[in-house]
């Protein structure tokens, strides 16, 4: 293991069993075949998972709705690109030539994306505690209160609680295509309703930028059709 990655492995407080995932997590597609989508779509719900049982323990005064949106902001883009950077993540990114050269270390969708990858790669290294316990590190000097819910809603959210408010199943979110050269990438993303048997389509420059395009989409189809 490389300098880089021993060093990071004492900043997450997590020796890898298989040091081979934490290479993984923070290879990106641009390296090689082998880079940390898979493990970024499995610590995305792991992260879920655990800030909600965070929010669930520390406001339990607060409603679902209030939780809801305060988990939006904490697990965002931006959240995690401020996290991946305290972390310092980007010494250790495996990343193609052209992506070295555009800058892909301080991309903050690539830093974003990778430390949802690294989460995912410590819950199969070690499990759900473990992981968990990595999350509330890794977010405790975030001040959690009820005046985050002060903060704007994303158009997921929105969709969310305009589809909880009606009994409505969750949305499903599938990214149909990926365009462009894979240091500069657009992320073409589907959002079905599944009850209203209808999809819509976003464009963004991740994966994450590209659903929040999609239910946004979404939410305007479906408040029309309402009216």
């Amino acid at each position: 293991m490389s300098p880089d990655l021993t060093a990071l492995q004492g900043r997450l407080q997590h020796r890898f069993a298989n040091p081979r995932l934490l290479e993984r997590a923070l290879t990106h597609r641009s390296f090689g075949a082998d880079h940390n989508e898979r493990l970024e779509f499995l610590g995305d719900s792991v992260l879920n998972l655990a800030i909600s049982g965070l929010l669930f323990e520390k406001l339990d005064a607060l409603p679902e709705g209030d939780l809801s949106r305060i988990r939006a902001n904490l697990v965002k883009q931006d959240t995690l690109f401020g996290l991946a950077q305290a972390l310092g993540l980007s010494s250790g990114l495996r990343l193609g030539d052209g992506e070295k050269r555009s800058g892909g270390h301080k991309r903050p969708s690539i830093l974003a994306d990778a430390l949802e990858a690294v989460i995912g790669a410590v819950y199969l290294d070690a499990g759900f505690e473990t992981a968990s316990a990595l999350v509330r590190r890794l977010y405790g000097g975030v001040e959690l209160s009820h005046t985050m819910t002060a903060l704007g809603k994303d158009p997921k959210t929105e969709l969310q609680e305009w589809l909880q408010g009606r009994k409505m199943k969750l949305p499903v979110y599938r990214v149909v295509a990926t365009l462009g050269e894979a240091h500069k990438q657009t992320f073409d993303v589907e959002c079905t309703v599944q009850e209203s048997g209808h999809s819509e389509r976003g464009i963004g420059a991740s994966r994450r930028a590209g659903e929040q395009a999609a239910a946004a989409a979404m939410l305007q189809h479906l408040m029309a059709s309402a009216r």
